[in-house]
């Protein structure tokens, strides 16, 4: 059993293959080693799908340290182990494997990784190396490098490589919906889809209308989303608009003041009802009381000029 860790913070992480399987040794090894608290998640190890990890990973804070009973408990790959202990040292966090030497808060944990790293490298130029040699080979015996289903358009085999890509898109929207869904379920249907990338857009997402949809539209069919949210847009008068988009962005992220409410408007160049591009925290007060005179749902939102 190793022994407890530094008086820092300890995030547990422990993930199982199938349902079938049980948390419960690796919660025992995590609790024991002193992390505080232990997030769970059951995928498979070739799986890019990993909300629960894509989450912890963003919410983890500075000090704080993530750790694991095994290495494969969390990356599919060395080069996906770095990817991840790369945006824990971004976010000034450490990383600890229970059952390897891998502890970036030591010296020699950080030797360990580095090995690692020299490893990966050498792995994707063996792979590289090994790719254009049978390639090389292959038409020195006049075959052509590919896939033979694919060059002769065979349905089947072209349904094959569909699927396969349609899964990729899929585990790749799973992973990544927290960081935009709550926003897509808090303004459709009552917002247009463009209100909802501009506000997307502002947040550092970038997403055009036919691509959001979609996605969208493959969460619904997933039954992983409301079919509503694909419902149309009500029609709005201008000012009707303004003062939904205004409510949205409220809804969206309650502790924006009305000043920081008013540079997102600025930064999206919507303009007030006046015609001007210059949102003042009084202009935005007026909007989200009239959006609460039509009984729209909102945050307490800040009154000061914070």
């Amino acid at each position: 059993m190793a022994p407890p860790l530094s008086k820092a913070r300890l995030i547990g992480y422990a993930r199982v293959s199938t349902e079938d399987q049980a948390h419960d040794a690796q919660l025992d090894e995590l609790r024991a080693a002193g992390c505080e608290v232990v997030h769970q998640e059951h995928g498979s190890g070739a799986s890019r799908a990993r909300p629960v990890l894509a989450r912890l990973l963003r919410e983890i804070k500075p000090g704080e340290v993530l750790v694991v009973v095994r290495l494969d408990r969390l990356a599919r790959s060395v080069s996906h182990l770095l990817e991840v202990i790369e945006t824990l040292e971004a976010r000034k966090a450490h990383f600890r494997s229970l059952r390897d030497p891998i502890d970036t808060s030591t010296p020699q944990g950080i030797f360990s990784l580095q090995v690692l790293g020299a490893v990966a490298q050498l792995e994707r130029s063996l792979i590289s190396e090994r790719t254009r040699a049978g390639i090389k080979a292959a038409k020195a015996r006049g075959k052509k490098p590919g896939n033979p289903g694919m060059r002769e358009r065979r349905p089947e085999a072209i349904r094959k490589i569909a699927v396969a890509r349609e899964k990729v898109y899929l585990d790749d929207l799973i992973a990544g919906a927290d960081r935009w869904m709550p926003t897509v379920r808090r303004m459709r249907p009552h917002h247009p889809w463009e209100d909802v990338v501009r506000v997307l857009a502002d947040g550092g997402h970038a997403w055009t209308v036919a691509r959001l949809r979609r996605a969208v539209g493959k969460l619904v069919s997933q039954h992983m989303a409301d079919p509503a949210l694909l419902c149309p847009a009500p029609r709005k008068s201008p000012e009707d608009r303004v003062m939904t988009l205004i409510a949205g962005i409220a809804m969206t992220d309650p502790s924006l003041s009305l000043r920081d409410i008013g540079a997102q408007l600025e930064r999206m160049r919507e303009r007030t009802p006046r015609g001007g591009l210059t949102w003042s925290a009084s202009s935005v007060k007026k909007q989200l009381d009239l959006a609460k005179k039509h009984g729209l749902a909102l945050p307490p939102q800040a009154q000061g000029e914070s």
